[in-house]
């Protein structure tokens, strides 16, 4: 069944320069703003709905990931203590689960199909898992956004095999079509010049707010005293990142691999990978929350690591080695487990930092985590034991007014039928304004959500 669509905004506003179309976000003026734009009026337009995803690697610590109660007094297991300050806006969802992602043969690579469900070929000669529900999503939407989906992560893809299979599994949480990846992209200044630029990719001489100065200035008069303060907000983001990734460019290596020269012996190339993981993966969950603000995309997923990752998590204090394969199979010897725990726990600290941020943004009287979905998920439960049994999934935001928050969803004595991770991904896309009659093994939506 193709997907049908909802009707699609009437208007956008963008600041223009040489070069840069810049796309302001929601404003409560807007409508005045086209009035004046076409002289014939406008109705007013609402803030569009978003869905991001947040994905990590590994699984959990199971027996520090649980949940009791509702709204703000939820008691919150030790993985998810980063959590604490937006129990009212979470939906902690537990016991679901992929049928093909169980049943494979492959403990790590056949389990990355979190957001698709099909099955992943086993054969190592043919690439195939089916197509993932943001990409489903792009499809149906995304011509109504500059960028049809945003796709991040913070590790490059891999071309090694593990277990016989392309590590492009692992380094794929997105998928275009059966058998293609979407282009996963992880330097913060080539997804700003995305966001920010003119649409052709390549990076700017000057500043982006330098070149839309004249008529930014010109748009002071015409907007309200609340919608003034948010545009300084915005450009104030702006600048800041242009900042940060100007300076990510010129750190020194620190974490993976390291040269053998202490100097490069050639010109530094433009706009460098950041080196401090935990600097990367804030500046590329502010480049979502921009992307959602600019209306660039509506359709937003991240990978803070790949599959099988070696990840060094030194940057945590207390911790020593490698994600992989040093402190998720840990033997359960007890300082290892520590180690792994707090894994789990920065893993989640990026989760709430994207949510506080969204959650901050106004958007007349919502904001813009009131007008999103956010989905933090991995492939596995018990990474040690590669369990897929039930994944753990957690979502904030309000999905403007879909989503009630604040509470726990248990699947798991529910029968495999009525606890598919698809039945899910069904609910979200009918949310999203695409509504299909089933998707990877579900027919049905997820009851209760």
């Amino acid at each position: 069944m193709m997907p049908t669509p909802t009707p699609a905004p009437s208007r956008r506003h963008f600041l223009r320069g040489v070069g840069v179309a810049l796309a302001l976000p929601w404003l409560e003026s807007m409508p005045a703003l086209a009035q004046a734009a076409t002289a014939k009026g406008a109705a007013a337009v609402g803030p569009p709905l978003r869905l991001g995803i947040v994905y990590f690697s590994n699984g959990v610590e199971p027996a520090h990931w649980w949940a009791k109660g509702s709204g703000a007094t939820m008691e919150l297991g030790p993985g998810l203590t980063p959590m604490l300050p937006h129990r009212d806006d979470m939906v902690f969802i537990r016991g679901l689960y992929s049928q093909s992602a169980l049943s494979s043969t492959s403990p790590h690579l056949g389990r990355m199909n979190l957001l698709s469900g099909a099955p992943v070929s086993l054969d190592p000669d043919v690439i195939r898992v089916g197509t993932s529900m943001d990409q489903v999503i792009a499809g149906a939407i995304g011509d109504r956004t500059a960028v049809p989906s945003l796709v991040l992560g913070i590790e490059p893809n891999e071309l090694r095999l593990e277990d016989g299979l392309s590590m492009v599994y692992g380094s794929s949480l997105s998928w275009v079509s059966p058998t293609r990846p979407a282009t996963k992209e992880i330097y913060p200044a080539r997804t700003f010049d995305r966001l920010v630029g003119d649409g052709t990719g390549r990076a700017l001489d000057r500043s982006i707010l330098d070149a839309v100065q004249d008529e930014a200035r010109g748009l002071g008069p015409r907007v309200s005293r609340d919608d003034h303060h948010k545009l300084g907000e915005y450009f104030e983001g702006i600048r800041d990142i242009e900042k940060r990734i100007e300076r990510a460019s010129k750190e020194e290596r620190l974490e993976g691999w390291r040269p053998t020269l202490a100097q490069p012996d050639m010109p530094r190339p433009k706009h460098e990978l950041p080196q401090d993981v935990p600097a990367h993966m804030k500046l590329m969950l502010d480049l979502v929350v921009l992307a959602f603000q600019m209306d660039k995309t509506r359709v937003a997923t991240i990978m803070l690591n790949n599959d099988l990752s070696q990840m060094n998590f030194r940057f945590v204090e207390g911790v020593q080695g490698a994600l992989h394969l040093d402190l998720t199979h840990n033997g359960r010897v007890a300082s290892k487990e520590a180690m792994y725990l707090k894994t789990n726990q920065f893993h989640l600290a990026q989760f709430a930092y994207i949510t506080e941020r969204m959650k901050s943004i106004s958007e007349g009287e919502s904001t813009l985590l009131d007008n999103s979905i956010l989905m933090c998920a991995s492939s596995l439960f018990d990474g040690d034991l590669h369990s897929a049994e039930q994944l753990p999934v957690l979502l904030t935001g309000k999905g403007q007014g879909t989503l009630r928050t604040g509470r726990i969803l248990d699947y798991m004595d529910k029968g495999d039928a009525n606890r598919k991770v698809c039945s899910l991904h069904l609910s979200l896309m009918d949310r999203m304004g695409v509504r299909l009659d089933g998707f990877g093994d579900a027919s049905s939506r997820l009851e209760e959500l």
